[in-house]
């Protein structure tokens, strides 16, 4: 596998653990509908988040979040309305954005809740 599928791998992984510590329940990792994939879908108290993870081993070309373009949030709306309706689900939906920075020098974890609006 190419490094950069392991540093992804790794850095869901790393969001995992953090989500949990922070008292979120995880519902599915890597849920796919269609060419849209959702990385992590948790939820907490009655809110379902649906978290992108984005990893990377330097901030030269740009920090983390900033790689979440807009063709990303569609897919994403589209994935997460698909969950929702398949699961009759009835809860608020909050979409993150967990930028990690990971490399033999750092681990960095931001999270930014509420990082874009569904329309």
């Amino acid at each position: 596998m190419a490094n950069h599928n392991d540093l992804g791998h790794q850095g869901e992984q790393l969001a995992v653990d953090y989500l949990l510590k922070q008292g979120y329940s995880i519902l599915a990792r890597n849920y796919r509908f269609q060419k849209a994939e959702i990385d992590i879908i948790a939820q907490k108290n009655s809110v379902l988040i649906i978290l992108e993870v984005k990893t990377r081993n330097s901030s030269f070309f740009g920090d983390p979040q900033e790689f979440v373009t807009p063709g990303k949030i569609k897919l994403l709306v589209k994935a997460a309305n698909e969950y929702v309706l398949t699961n009759e689900l009835t809860l608020e939906v909050r979409f993150d954005i967990i930028a990690i920075l990971k490399n033999r020098h750092i681990e960095k974890i931001e999270h930014f809740k509420n990082a874009f609006y569904h329309f």
